[in-house]
């Protein structure tokens, strides 16, 4: 939408308002009282940070020129306390640059004096829009989802359930897209849980052979099978006491999810040729990118480990569904590769920041991520400007695939070119490929491969050639 469509008036919210000039101190709280808000009126940076942790404002409203520490510098220590607080800064002429440098390092935007009333509001109204209000904290110590960057309503909800979950050993299953950030959350809500002392695993159930899973998961003995030449602690036993993230459950072979089921059942696992049973104490939380109804529905996935795993499930929502976040995130992951690459980046110019956050984003964060490096890398200038970002979206979107996904899709291409190539002689392809034929079979089954379609598709090829040459 453009911004200049008619705007709607903001919902009430609690705005912290510094100015040093008493009168436009009281204009400015008038206006805004008038408007329907709750105005927390002080004359200094200093005044201003003492009423950040009691007044808990929704939005900083704060005139770039104050007497000692001047609003650039308020702003840099508000981002600091909180991060998603908004700040709409007042500038005169004179200090245009320094606003618009400071808008592109997180400043919401800035108004220049004599600012318009009706614009102010209108600003006013769009950074409450995108701003999770303080109130909506779960609890006091935030440190447990440090690492999730969020100000959007949909985190702050899925955030506030997660903390509840993790204070239970209740089994969770995320779903969610590729890229939008499940290992993240599973670790949250290991850190929030009374096992963040403990050990937190992840494997990625579609990124090992299958061959190498079972004895990954549950260990082995010595002598086990040819290169089994010492004992191996499986990752089960590895997280004894903590949480292990079983990544894209989804992916697990039929055969690994009879085990897997028996060791959630016992709460013992059994390394591989061994004859006894280990007791385990592990927190279960797995995470898929696939419809698992669907696999279940096609006997690709045991319903009752399904039961088992989804005692409680989060959705994660894809980045176009938290569109808040991307200014946020990306000036996020700009601090931390600029001193990766050790430059000078002080943020992005506000055309280029526009086109991160109107972008379709397929890969979810983590191609955000992976754009916000490449810019980062290439960028001469302390402002990314939009031709670095609009090349870094036209980049094809292969670099934003996981492991598992490159490796599924290489996979499925393979036993493809196989089955073209033997014209779905499943015996052929088997041979090609080194893998007895109950395997490959096993395979086919996984990429929901029909060797009959390829013979098919060698007669139809056949008959057009008969018909050209009759």
């Amino acid at each position: 939408m453009d911004s200049s469509a008619p705007h709607r008036a903001a919902p009430p919210a609690r705005i912290l308002v510094v100015d040093d000039d008493a009168d436009m101190l009281r204009l400015l709280s008038l206006r805004l009282k008038a408007a329907g808000h709750d105005v927390v009126a002080v004359g200094s940076a200093e005044a201003a940070l003492a009423q950040l942790d009691i007044a808990r404002p929704q939005l900083v409203l704060s005139d770039v020129r104050l007497p000692g520490r001047d609003g650039l510098a308020l702003f840099d220590e508000v981002r600091a306390r909180h991060p998603s607080l908004p700040v709409i800064l007042l500038t005169a002429h004179g200090t245009i640059p320094d606003a618009v440098e400071a808008t592109s390092r997180g400043v919401f935007t800035y108004l220049t004096k004599p600012y318009d009333g009706k614009e102010l509001l209108e600003k006013i109204a769009q950074a409450l829009a995108l701003s999770a209000p303080a109130v909506a904290q779960p609890h006091a110590n935030e440190d447990w989802r440090a690492e999730i960057v969020s100000r959007s309503h949909r985190m702050t909800d899925l955030l506030s359930e997660a903390y509840m979950v993790a204070q239970s050993d209740a089994s969770v299953l995320l779903r969610g897209d590729s890229g939008s950030g499940k290992e993240l959350l599973a670790r949250a809500i290991h850190r929030a849980s009374p096992r963040a002392a403990r050990p937190f695993v992840a494997v990625n159930c579609g990124a090992i052979p299958e061959a190498l899973l079972e004895s990954e998961l549950f260990g082995h003995v010595k002598g086990a099978f040819t290169d089994a030449v010492s004992n191996h602690k499986g990752l089960f036993q590895a997280a004894d006491g903590g949480t292990l993230l079983l990544d894209e459950i989804g992916d697990m072979p039929p055969a690994l999810q009879v085990k897997l089921l028996r060791v959630l059942q016992e709460r013992a696992v059994r390394p591989v040729g061994a004859s006894q049973a280990t007791p385990i104490d592990v927190r279960i939380i797995s995470a898929t990118h696939r419809d698992l109804e669907a696999a279940m529905a096609s006997a690709q996935f045991r319903e009752d480990l399904y039961y088992r795993l989804n005692v409680v499930s989060l959705v994660l929502p894809t980045l176009a569904e938290r569109r808040e976040d991307i200014a946020l995130l990306a000036n996020h992951f700009l601090d931390r590769l600029s001193r990766k690459y050790d430059k000078r980046l002080s943020g992005f110019a506000p055309e280029a920041l526009k086109a991160l956050t109107t972008a379709a984003w397929p890969g979810n964060v983590r191609q955000l991520y992976n754009v916000v490096e490449q810019v980062c890398a290439l960028s001469t200038t302390p402002l990314v400007p939009l031709t670095l970002v609009q090349r870094a979206l036209r980049t094809p979107s292969t670099q934003v695939l996981s492991f598992a996904e490159a490796r599924q899709r290489f996979e499925r291409e393979y036993l493809v070119g196989l089955l073209k190539m033997t014209d779905g002689n499943v015996a052929d392809a088997a041979r090609l490929a080194q893998r007895n034929r109950t395997e490959f079979y096993r395979l086919l089954q996984k990429h929901a491969l029909t060797p009959g379609q390829f013979k098919q598709d060698a007669g139809d090829a056949d008959d057009v050639a008969d018909e050209r040459h009759e």
